[in-house]
């Protein structure tokens, strides 16, 4: 979920986006922030596959899916994909964009508390975090860390402009994935409208991020 507003001064870090934010977002819009037509959004998206680590994944969650714009080009990496959004009338759209994939769910779950039991070897938070506190942030990490099969991948990215709607900001966001003591960072992009990290949970704790890199799962270093 991207929000494309001018930037505004951020809402308070002490509360999240309260939920009737996105119930008005989707009140009489399909796709509220144009992510099936906008160049930005089809660019951002083409990036984000493209830091993926590996060709293929087992199974993939992507939480905050929206109307399925993103989940529809993760599907052709992954043998299994869940999508999942806060918003009835976001999972119906996604839903139906999907129909045609069998492998990939689309389902109702509000987090932290709604995280899937399932394991998964890549975990995309795209345009997600800015809208938890700090507490919830730290608490969907932690959940996506010890979902994350060993060696698996993590993904974030978030849109870097103020909005009013936000409660924090993606530098902030990016720093406290970045100090979490079981992701190590193995690729990152940074431009002035978003931030792109790539982690991953080391089979063997310690492991530096040269030794993770695409180039030595290869054998090529």
């Amino acid at each position: 979920m991207t929000a494309h507003r001018p930037p505004t001064e951020p809402r308070s870090q002490e509360a999240g986006t309260p939920g009737d934010y996105f119930t008005r977002m989707y009140a009489d819009r399909d796709d509220p922030w144009r992510l099936a037509d906008r160049w930005y959004e089809q660019r951002k998206y083409a990036l984000t596959l493209a830091a993926l680590p590996r060709a293929a994944y087992r199974s993939a969650f992507e939480p905050g899916c929206s109307v399925g714009v993103l989940s529809a080009l993760l599907a052709g990496r992954c043998r299994a994909l869940l999508s999942c959004d806060r918003e009835d009338r976001a999972v119906g759209q996604a839903r139906a964009r999907l129909a045609r994939l069998p492998h990939v769910r689309v389902e109702h779950r509000l987090l932290p508390g709604d995280w899937p039991q399932e394991s998964f070897d890549l975990v995309v938070l795209s345009e997600l975090l800015y809208y938890f506190t700090a507490a919830d942030t730290a608490d969907i990490l932690d959940r996506a860390a010890r979902s994350l099969e060993p060696d698996g991948t993590l993904e974030l990215v978030h849109w870097r402009h103020p909005v009013a709607d936000h409660a924090r900001g993606a530098e902030a966001v990016h720093r406290q994935a970045g100090r979490h003591p079981a992701l190590v960072r193995i690729a990152t992009h940074s431009e002035p409208d978003f931030l792109l990290d790539v982690f991953t949970r080391p089979e063997l704790p310690g492991t530096s991020a040269r030794r993770l890199s695409v180039a030595a799962a290869e054998g090529l270093t």
